[in-house]
């Protein structure tokens, strides 16, 4: 499809809404018209009209905080998009990853889970040691418990899944991911350079497609 398929409104704009690439995260939901959005195919760098300004403005021209553009989706009926990004840096101007760091409602008994926020809470045992955390107790313990820790579940993953239990595998999975974010934590790893690794071999695993269909 085409720019010109698009449903723009009687004000030539379009919201946009920017999610992280790797971690899905909602970053912010922006505006744009043909010429905004045609220049950030072009560049490949998100580019939005400020409604406020009445004028063009591309992310990151003064923060450096570029939005390097994966894919541009519109929705069923052409008149929003979901344009998934590589960020340079923070989404916000006041400096959080997200437009969207506030919570104004959250369900006590459906609360949101994801890999960030409990990444975060590791993280945050690191920095500030809570008394009795199990976390805590690794991190006070070191590298090589935590290494320990990680070779344990590992092995207790594989004894799950050659006993076939299903329920059992999925647990002891649970349990080697935990740890393995507490060894990520530990060597000051980040989620988005296992992601971006893990992205960079499937592109790999498309050209090596690619070239054995020639």
């Amino acid at each position: 499809m085409e720019i010109k398929d698009l449903k723009f409104g009687r004000d030539g704009l379009i919201p946009a809404i920017v999610q992280d690439y790797y971690t899905k995260e909602v970053l912010t939901l922006a505006y744009m018209n043909a010429e905004s959005l045609n220049i950030s195919m072009e560049e490949g760098k998100t580019c939005f009209y400020s409604r406020s300004r009445k004028e063009l403005w591309r992310k990151g021209a003064t923060s450096g905080n570029y939005q390097h553009i994966v894919t541009i989706k519109p929705d069923c009926d052409r008149d929003a998009l979901v344009i998934e990004v590589i960020k340079d840096g923070p989404a916000c101007h006041l400096g959080n990853e997200s437009c969207f760091a506030d919570c104004l409602y959250e369900s006590e008994t459906n609360k949101e889970f994801s890999y960030e926020k409990l990444f975060d809470m590791i993280k945050g045992r690191k920095i500030s040691p809570k008394e009795g955390s199990y976390t805590t107790y690794l991190f006070n313990k070191g590298l090589d418990k935590i290494l320990k820790k990680v070779g344990e579940e590992s092995t207790e993953v594989i004894i799950a899944a050659k006993g076939g239990n299903k329920d059992e595998t999925v647990y002891e999975i649970a349990d080697l991911a935990y740890h393995v974010m507490v060894l990520m934590a530990e060597a000051d790893i980040s989620t988005k350079e296992i992601f971006g690794e893990l992205a960079s071999r499937h592109v790999i695993d498309k050209k090596v497609k690619q070239e054995k269909m020639k």
